[in-house]
């Protein structure tokens, strides 16, 4: 009894180490993952990321004992369910999801597993008797006898995804050589710095957190504006708004200030400014005037040219 109350307090502690050491953890299901698998995921994380394995019960009455220190970690319970287990670390979440995710083996199809994908036997010849054809038959695989071997003729989906393999159907696969599934770590969940989300959320790119941000403070600046309420988003339209109507009283009266004297004066007297822009031209006038020189020998070349060809001719 001493040696298991010891081994179980030497786990909270790592735990409640592990906890304060790394802000984010993904919570991995690791059905169907072998311990060779373990080891290899283990060497690929090292100096990035620590694997820990529990019982879910003592994972559950440790969590619970660290909540008074920190509440946060009440959102990890509701994902300690299954055979799951944790990957701590402090690295780049993109990086650590891409290791945890390559590590994956074929396997063959076991009789009573549930199937991960759809199952299929592809069309081609087999190399078996024609003493099977029976057993083909049993499970609806069109075939026929080609050269003295069974041949299937069409390919065939022979089990759907999420259905449990039956018995004849691990047997002919494994007849076939066909390994269709693959196992390795999957992940739930990711937890960081005190909030859960579902691993898709890493796929979101900075352009699009960018675009919704920036689609939020519009929508934010608008009704703002449209209540008559100040908030941080509107205060600059607000600013703006209040200039132009500035600008409009003074234009309209005679009230005036260093700023609004060359605006008022160019409303006043518009031909004044007329100038400025033809002047900007002129410098354009010699490039012009050569262009149009040129063009007139051009035509006066090709009018002699033709002049000379009627004397030949």
């Amino acid at each position: 009894m001493g040696g298991r109350s010891d081994n179980k307090a030497g786990y909270f502690d790592k735990l409640k180490g592990l906890l304060e050491e790394y802000k984010s953890i993904f919570i991995v299901s690791v059905d169907n993952v072998s311990s060779q698998q373990m080891h290899e995921i283990r060497v690929a994380l090292r100096g990035k990321g620590v694997v820990l394995m529990g019982k879910n019960t003592m994972v559950r009455r440790a969590v619970k004992g660290f909540m008074n220190d920190t509440p946060e970690y009440e959102r990890l319970l509701p994902f300690v369910k299954g055979n799951v287990g944790f990957v701590f670390t402090n690295a780049e979440l993109k990086d650590i999801r891409d290791i945890i995710l390559s590590n994956k083996v074929a396997a063959p199809a076991r009789a009573g597993a549930v199937a991960p994908a759809d199952v299929w036997v592809p069309a081609g010849n087999t190399g078996m008797e024609p003493g099977k054809t029976s057993f083909f038959q049993a499970l609806g695989v069109p075939t026929k006898i080609a050269r003295g071997t069974i041949e299937i003729t069409t390919d065939l989906k022979l089990v759907e995804a999420g259905t449990k393999v039956g018995a004849s159907e691990a047997t002919l696969l494994n007849m076939l050589n066909i390994s269709p599934f693959t196992y390795g770590m999957g992940i739930s969940q990711i937890y960081d710095a005190g909030n859960t989300f579902p691993p898709n959320v890493l796929d979101i790119e900075e352009a699009q957190l960018l675009k919704s941000f920036s689609s939020a403070i519009t929508t934010i600046a608008a009704i703002s504006l449209v209540a008559n309420f100040p908030t941080l988003p509107s205060v600059m339209h607000s600013v703006m708004n209040s200039y132009k109507k500035v600008l409009a009283v003074a234009i309209s009266t005679e009230y005036e200030w260093d700023e609004i004297k060359e605006l008022k004066d160019r409303i006043a007297n518009p031909d004044a400014y007329a100038s400025a822009g033809p002047a900007a031209t002129t410098s354009d006038a010699p490039v012009a005037a050569a262009a149009e020189e040129k063009k007139e020998e051009s035509e006066a070349e090709e009018s002699g040219d033709e002049g000379f060809g009627g004397l030949f001719d």
